[in-house]
Protein backbone atom coordinates (compact mmCIF):
# COMPACT_ATOMS: atom_id res chain seq x y z
CA UNK A 1 0.00 0.00 0.00
CA UNK A 2 1.17 3.53 -0.77
CA UNK A 3 1.83 5.30 2.53
CA UNK A 4 0.64 8.89 2.17
CA UNK A 5 1.75 9.53 5.76
CA UNK A 6 5.45 8.78 5.10
CA UNK A 7 5.69 5.89 7.61
CA UNK A 8 4.48 8.10 10.46
CA UNK A 9 2.19 5.39 11.89
CA UNK A 10 4.72 2.54 11.56
CA UNK A 11 5.33 1.12 15.04
CA UNK A 12 3.10 3.69 16.75
CA UNK A 13 0.97 2.34 19.61
CA UNK A 14 -2.63 3.26 18.79
CA UNK A 15 -5.89 2.70 20.67
CA UNK A 16 -9.09 2.80 18.60
CA UNK A 17 -12.36 2.82 20.53
CA UNK A 18 -15.28 1.52 18.50
CA UNK A 19 -12.96 -0.57 16.31
CA UNK A 20 -15.72 -3.14 15.77
CA UNK A 21 -17.96 -0.50 14.18
CA UNK A 22 -18.19 0.61 10.58
CA UNK A 23 -15.70 3.50 10.62
CA UNK A 24 -13.54 1.86 13.29
CA UNK A 25 -13.03 -1.31 11.24
CA UNK A 26 -11.89 0.66 8.19
CA UNK A 27 -9.52 2.76 10.33
CA UNK A 28 -8.12 -0.41 11.92
CA UNK A 29 -7.45 -1.97 8.51
CA UNK A 30 -5.76 1.15 7.15
CA UNK A 31 -3.56 1.67 10.23
CA UNK A 32 -2.69 -2.05 10.35
CA UNK A 33 -1.50 -1.86 6.75
CA UNK A 34 0.68 1.12 7.73
CA UNK A 35 2.35 -0.87 10.50
CA UNK A 36 0.68 0.58 13.60
CA UNK A 37 0.34 -1.51 16.77
CA UNK A 38 -3.42 -1.35 17.30
CA UNK A 39 -5.42 -2.06 20.43
CA UNK A 40 -9.17 -2.01 19.74
CA UNK A 41 -11.80 -1.40 22.41
CA UNK A 42 -15.38 -2.09 21.36
CA UNK A 43 -18.64 -3.96 21.82
CA UNK A 44 -19.64 -6.95 19.72
CA UNK A 45 -20.20 -6.11 16.04
CA UNK A 46 -23.79 -5.42 14.98
CA UNK A 47 -24.13 -8.31 12.50
CA UNK A 48 -22.12 -11.23 11.17
CA UNK A 49 -21.84 -9.37 7.85
CA UNK A 50 -20.17 -6.27 9.35
CA UNK A 51 -16.91 -5.16 7.79
CA UNK A 52 -15.13 -5.96 11.09
CA UNK A 53 -16.30 -9.58 11.00
CA UNK A 54 -15.85 -10.33 7.31
CA UNK A 55 -12.43 -8.66 7.07
CA UNK A 56 -11.06 -10.57 10.08
CA UNK A 57 -9.19 -7.46 11.21
CA UNK A 58 -9.78 -8.41 14.87
CA UNK A 59 -7.35 -11.33 14.56
CA UNK A 60 -4.66 -9.20 12.90
CA UNK A 61 -4.32 -6.35 15.42
CA UNK A 62 -2.34 -6.47 18.67
CA UNK A 63 -5.41 -6.73 20.93
CA UNK A 64 -9.14 -7.02 20.18
CA UNK A 65 -10.88 -6.12 23.46
CA UNK A 66 -14.60 -6.26 24.24
CA UNK A 67 -15.29 -3.51 26.76
CA UNK A 68 -17.80 -0.72 27.37
CA UNK A 69 -16.50 2.87 27.37
CA UNK A 70 -18.98 3.61 30.18
CA UNK A 71 -16.65 1.61 32.49
CA UNK A 72 -14.04 4.18 33.58
CA UNK A 73 -11.93 1.79 35.64
CA UNK A 74 -11.74 -0.67 32.74
CA UNK A 75 -10.71 2.10 30.33
CA UNK A 76 -7.95 3.29 32.65
CA UNK A 77 -6.72 -0.30 33.11
CA UNK A 78 -6.54 -0.94 29.35
CA UNK A 79 -4.68 2.32 28.76
CA UNK A 80 -2.27 1.55 31.61
CA UNK A 81 -1.56 -1.92 30.22
CA UNK A 82 -0.97 -0.99 26.58
CA UNK A 83 0.51 2.53 26.97
CA UNK A 84 -0.88 4.03 23.74
CA UNK A 85 0.74 7.01 22.06
CA UNK A 86 -2.24 7.97 19.86
CA UNK A 87 -5.96 7.54 20.61
CA UNK A 88 -8.79 7.63 18.07
CA UNK A 89 -12.09 7.72 19.99
CA UNK A 90 -14.92 6.54 17.70
CA UNK A 91 -17.09 4.47 20.07
CA UNK A 92 -20.61 5.89 20.26
CA UNK A 93 -24.34 5.30 19.97
CA UNK A 94 -24.51 6.73 16.43
CA UNK A 95 -28.17 6.60 15.38
CA UNK A 96 -30.71 9.43 15.53
CA UNK A 97 -33.87 7.32 15.58
CA UNK A 98 -32.49 4.90 18.19
CA UNK A 99 -31.64 7.88 20.41
CA UNK A 100 -35.35 8.69 20.66
CA UNK A 101 -35.95 5.17 22.00
CA UNK A 102 -32.84 5.08 24.22
CA UNK A 103 -32.03 8.65 25.29
CA UNK A 104 -30.39 7.72 28.60
CA UNK A 105 -28.13 5.08 27.06
CA UNK A 106 -27.28 7.50 24.24
CA UNK A 107 -26.14 10.15 26.70
CA UNK A 108 -24.35 7.64 28.95
CA UNK A 109 -22.38 6.26 25.99
CA UNK A 110 -21.72 9.43 24.05
CA UNK A 111 -21.12 11.95 26.85
CA UNK A 112 -19.90 9.92 29.83
CA UNK A 113 -18.08 7.52 27.52
CA UNK A 114 -16.18 10.44 26.00
CA UNK A 115 -15.38 11.79 29.47
CA UNK A 116 -14.05 8.35 30.46
CA UNK A 117 -11.73 8.22 27.45
CA UNK A 118 -10.50 11.75 28.20
CA UNK A 119 -9.86 10.70 31.80
CA UNK A 120 -8.00 7.57 30.64
CA UNK A 121 -5.87 9.79 28.39
CA UNK A 122 -5.24 12.15 31.33
CA UNK A 123 -4.13 9.24 33.51
CA UNK A 124 -1.74 7.77 30.90
CA UNK A 125 1.55 9.60 30.36
CA UNK A 126 2.32 7.77 27.10
CA UNK A 127 -0.59 9.38 25.22
CA UNK A 128 0.57 12.31 23.07
CA UNK A 129 -2.39 12.72 20.67
CA UNK A 130 -6.13 12.23 21.13
CA UNK A 131 -8.50 12.55 18.16
CA UNK A 132 -12.07 12.60 19.47
CA UNK A 133 -14.66 11.81 16.79
CA UNK A 134 -18.08 13.46 17.12
CA UNK A 135 -20.37 14.32 14.16
CA UNK A 136 -21.64 17.08 11.89
CA UNK A 137 -24.89 16.85 13.88
CA UNK A 138 -23.16 18.45 16.89
CA UNK A 139 -24.03 21.91 15.53
CA UNK A 140 -27.19 23.78 16.49
CA UNK A 141 -28.78 23.09 13.11
CA UNK A 142 -30.95 25.93 11.85
CA UNK A 143 -31.23 24.22 8.42
CA UNK A 144 -29.39 27.12 6.81
CA UNK A 145 -28.04 27.16 3.27
CA UNK A 146 -24.40 27.72 4.24
CA UNK A 147 -22.19 25.02 5.73
CA UNK A 148 -21.44 25.02 9.45
CA UNK A 149 -18.01 26.28 10.49
CA UNK A 150 -16.00 24.97 13.42
CA UNK A 151 -16.80 27.98 15.61
CA UNK A 152 -20.59 27.80 15.09
CA UNK A 153 -22.68 27.06 18.22
CA UNK A 154 -23.25 23.46 19.33
CA UNK A 155 -26.73 22.15 19.92
CA UNK A 156 -29.02 19.41 18.64
CA UNK A 157 -32.76 18.74 18.40
CA UNK A 158 -32.82 14.98 18.99
CA UNK A 159 -31.03 13.13 21.85
CA UNK A 160 -28.27 11.83 19.54
CA UNK A 161 -27.40 15.23 18.04
CA UNK A 162 -27.61 17.02 21.38
CA UNK A 163 -25.42 14.35 23.03
CA UNK A 164 -22.77 15.01 20.40
CA UNK A 165 -23.07 18.76 20.94
CA UNK A 166 -22.55 18.04 24.65
CA UNK A 167 -19.49 15.91 23.74
CA UNK A 168 -17.96 18.89 21.97
CA UNK A 169 -18.49 21.08 25.03
CA UNK A 170 -16.92 18.36 27.21
CA UNK A 171 -13.87 18.03 24.93
CA UNK A 172 -13.49 21.81 24.87
CA UNK A 173 -13.68 21.94 28.67
CA UNK A 174 -11.13 19.15 29.22
CA UNK A 175 -8.81 20.77 26.69
CA UNK A 176 -8.98 24.08 28.53
CA UNK A 177 -8.86 22.57 32.02
CA UNK A 178 -6.37 19.69 31.68
CA UNK A 179 -4.79 19.78 28.19
CA UNK A 180 -4.40 23.52 27.67
CA UNK A 181 -1.96 24.17 24.82
CA UNK A 182 -0.46 27.04 26.83
CA UNK A 183 0.61 24.48 29.45
CA UNK A 184 1.72 21.79 27.02
CA UNK A 185 5.10 21.41 28.73
CA UNK A 186 3.26 20.19 31.86
CA UNK A 187 0.82 17.67 30.35
CA UNK A 188 2.39 16.81 26.96
CA UNK A 189 -0.91 16.06 25.22
CA UNK A 190 -2.70 17.39 22.13
CA UNK A 191 -6.48 16.86 21.96
CA UNK A 192 -8.72 17.65 18.95
CA UNK A 193 -12.33 16.93 17.96
CA UNK A 194 -13.39 16.02 14.44
CA UNK A 195 -16.78 16.22 12.73
CA UNK A 196 -17.59 14.29 9.56
CA UNK A 197 -20.58 14.40 7.25
CA UNK A 198 -22.86 11.47 6.41
CA UNK A 199 -20.31 8.69 6.07
CA UNK A 200 -21.08 5.78 3.73
CA UNK A 201 -19.06 2.79 2.57
CA UNK A 202 -18.79 -0.98 2.40
CA UNK A 203 -19.58 -3.14 5.40
CA UNK A 204 -22.16 -0.91 7.06
CA UNK A 205 -25.33 -2.79 8.02
CA UNK A 206 -26.67 -0.42 10.70
CA UNK A 207 -30.38 0.23 11.05
CA UNK A 208 -31.99 3.33 9.54
CA UNK A 209 -29.11 4.16 7.21
CA UNK A 210 -29.75 4.72 3.54
CA UNK A 211 -27.01 2.52 2.02
CA UNK A 212 -27.66 -0.58 4.20
CA UNK A 213 -31.41 -0.14 3.67
CA UNK A 214 -30.89 -0.04 -0.11
CA UNK A 215 -28.54 -3.04 -0.17
CA UNK A 216 -30.80 -5.20 2.00
CA UNK A 217 -33.74 -4.43 -0.30
CA UNK A 218 -31.72 -5.06 -3.48
CA UNK A 219 -30.39 -8.39 -2.14
CA UNK A 220 -33.89 -9.55 -1.20
CA UNK A 221 -35.54 -8.16 -4.37
CA UNK A 222 -37.76 -5.81 -2.37
CA UNK A 223 -38.77 -2.24 -3.12
CA UNK A 224 -36.42 0.28 -1.50
CA UNK A 225 -38.46 2.41 0.89
CA UNK A 226 -37.13 5.95 1.33
CA UNK A 227 -38.21 7.67 4.57
CA UNK A 228 -36.79 11.16 3.94
CA UNK A 229 -36.29 11.54 0.18
CA UNK A 230 -35.76 15.30 0.23
CA UNK A 231 -33.30 15.42 3.15
CA UNK A 232 -29.99 17.00 2.09
CA UNK A 233 -26.77 15.63 3.56
CA UNK A 234 -22.99 16.00 3.09
CA UNK A 235 -22.37 12.44 1.83
CA UNK A 236 -18.78 11.16 1.82
CA UNK A 237 -17.01 7.84 1.54
CA UNK A 238 -15.75 6.48 4.87
CA UNK A 239 -12.12 6.83 3.73
CA UNK A 240 -12.50 10.61 3.27
CA UNK A 241 -12.84 11.57 6.95
CA UNK A 242 -10.49 8.77 8.06
CA UNK A 243 -7.76 10.25 5.84
CA UNK A 244 -8.45 13.58 7.58
CA UNK A 245 -8.32 12.09 11.09
CA UNK A 246 -5.00 10.39 10.34
CA UNK A 247 -3.47 13.48 8.74
CA UNK A 248 -4.60 15.56 11.72
CA UNK A 249 -3.05 13.08 14.17
CA UNK A 250 0.26 13.35 12.31
CA UNK A 251 0.12 17.16 12.37
CA UNK A 252 -0.78 17.18 16.09
CA UNK A 253 2.16 14.90 16.88
CA UNK A 254 4.59 17.15 15.04
CA UNK A 255 3.08 20.49 16.19
CA UNK A 256 1.02 19.68 19.30
CA UNK A 257 -0.15 23.19 20.16
CA UNK A 258 -1.17 24.27 16.65
CA UNK A 259 -3.94 21.82 15.77
CA UNK A 260 -5.66 20.94 19.09
CA UNK A 261 -9.12 22.25 18.20
CA UNK A 262 -12.25 21.32 16.24
CA UNK A 263 -12.15 20.24 12.56
CA UNK A 264 -14.76 19.53 9.87
CA UNK A 265 -14.16 16.82 7.26
CA UNK A 266 -16.89 16.78 4.63
CA UNK A 267 -17.40 16.69 0.85
CA UNK A 268 -17.17 19.52 -1.63
CA UNK A 269 -20.38 21.52 -1.94
CA UNK A 270 -21.41 19.88 -5.23
CA UNK A 271 -21.49 16.45 -3.54
CA UNK A 272 -24.12 17.57 -1.04
CA UNK A 273 -27.18 15.68 -2.29
CA UNK A 274 -30.63 14.46 -1.32
CA UNK A 275 -31.29 10.99 0.06
CA UNK A 276 -33.31 10.22 -3.10
CA UNK A 277 -30.40 11.18 -5.38
CA UNK A 278 -27.97 8.96 -3.46
CA UNK A 279 -30.35 5.99 -3.57
CA UNK A 280 -30.96 6.59 -7.28
CA UNK A 281 -27.21 6.57 -7.99
CA UNK A 282 -26.76 3.34 -6.02
CA UNK A 283 -29.58 1.63 -7.95
CA UNK A 284 -27.97 2.79 -11.20
CA UNK A 285 -24.66 1.20 -10.14
CA UNK A 286 -26.35 -2.10 -9.31
CA UNK A 287 -28.54 -2.08 -12.39
CA UNK A 288 -31.56 -3.07 -10.32
CA UNK A 289 -33.79 -1.86 -7.51
CA UNK A 290 -36.91 0.26 -7.30
CA UNK A 291 -37.40 3.29 -5.03
CA UNK A 292 -40.58 4.18 -3.17
CA UNK A 293 -41.26 7.37 -1.20
CA UNK A 294 -42.66 6.31 2.20
CA UNK A 295 -42.15 9.61 4.02
CA UNK A 296 -44.36 9.99 7.08
CA UNK A 297 -45.35 13.51 8.21
CA UNK A 298 -45.76 12.16 11.77
CA UNK A 299 -42.29 10.58 12.00
CA UNK A 300 -39.84 11.70 14.70
CA UNK A 301 -37.90 14.84 13.79
CA UNK A 302 -34.75 14.47 11.70
CA UNK A 303 -32.99 17.46 10.14
CA UNK A 304 -33.84 18.05 6.48
CA UNK A 305 -30.81 20.18 5.59
CA UNK A 306 -27.26 19.88 6.90
CA UNK A 307 -23.97 21.01 5.34
CA UNK A 308 -20.37 21.43 6.52
CA UNK A 309 -17.82 24.13 5.71
CA UNK A 310 -14.45 22.41 5.18
CA UNK A 311 -12.40 25.53 4.39
CA UNK A 312 -10.36 25.24 7.57
CA UNK A 313 -9.18 21.66 6.92
CA UNK A 314 -8.39 22.51 3.29
CA UNK A 315 -6.35 25.61 4.11
CA UNK A 316 -4.60 24.63 7.37
CA UNK A 317 -4.17 20.88 6.93
CA UNK A 318 -3.92 20.79 3.11
CA UNK A 319 -6.59 18.08 3.23
CA UNK A 320 -9.26 17.82 0.58
CA UNK A 321 -11.87 15.30 -0.56
CA UNK A 322 -10.75 12.85 -3.26
CA UNK A 323 -14.19 11.74 -4.50
CA UNK A 324 -17.33 13.41 -5.79
CA UNK A 325 -20.72 11.89 -5.02
CA UNK A 326 -20.80 9.64 -8.10
CA UNK A 327 -17.25 8.35 -7.51
CA UNK A 328 -18.17 7.74 -3.87
CA UNK A 329 -21.26 5.69 -4.74
CA UNK A 330 -19.26 3.70 -7.32
CA UNK A 331 -16.71 2.70 -4.64
CA UNK A 332 -19.46 1.90 -2.12
CA UNK A 333 -21.31 -0.24 -4.68
CA UNK A 334 -18.11 -2.09 -5.54
CA UNK A 335 -17.75 -3.39 -1.97
CA UNK A 336 -21.36 -4.59 -1.73
CA UNK A 337 -21.20 -6.24 -5.14
CA UNK A 338 -18.07 -8.21 -4.22
CA UNK A 339 -18.11 -8.89 -0.46
CA UNK A 340 -19.81 -12.28 -0.72
CA UNK A 341 -17.37 -13.71 -3.29
CA UNK A 342 -14.08 -11.99 -2.37
CA UNK A 343 -11.61 -11.94 0.54
CA UNK A 344 -13.01 -8.89 2.33
CA UNK A 345 -9.75 -7.80 3.94
CA UNK A 346 -8.07 -7.76 0.52
CA UNK A 347 -11.13 -5.98 -0.91
CA UNK A 348 -10.82 -3.23 1.71
CA UNK A 349 -7.09 -2.80 1.11
CA UNK A 350 -7.72 -2.59 -2.64
CA UNK A 351 -10.38 0.08 -2.06
CA UNK A 352 -8.01 2.08 0.16
CA UNK A 353 -5.38 1.95 -2.60
CA UNK A 354 -7.98 2.96 -5.18
CA UNK A 355 -9.10 5.85 -2.96
CA UNK A 356 -5.52 7.09 -2.50
CA UNK A 357 -5.12 7.34 -6.27
CA UNK A 358 -8.42 9.15 -6.80
CA UNK A 359 -8.98 12.78 -7.59
CA UNK A 360 -12.33 14.46 -8.11
CA UNK A 361 -13.35 14.40 -11.77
Amino acid sequence: MIDIFNEFFKGKRVIITGHTGFKGSWLSIWLHELGAEIVGIGLDPFTEKDNFVLSGIGSKIKADIRADIRDLDKMKAIFAEFQPEIVFHLAAQPLVRLSYEQPVETYETNVMGTINILEAIRATDSVKVGVMITTDKCYDNKEQLRGYKEDDPFGGYDPYSSSKGACEIVIQSWRRSYFNPEQFEKHGKSIASVRAGNVIGGGDWALDRIIPDCIKSIESNKTIEIRSPKSVRPWEHVLEPLSGYMLLAQKMWNSPTEYCEGWNFGPEADSVSTVWDVATELVKNFGKGELKDVSDPNAVHEAQLLMLDITKAKTRLSWKPRLNMKQCITLVSDWYKRYSTTNVYDLCVAEINKFIHCTIK
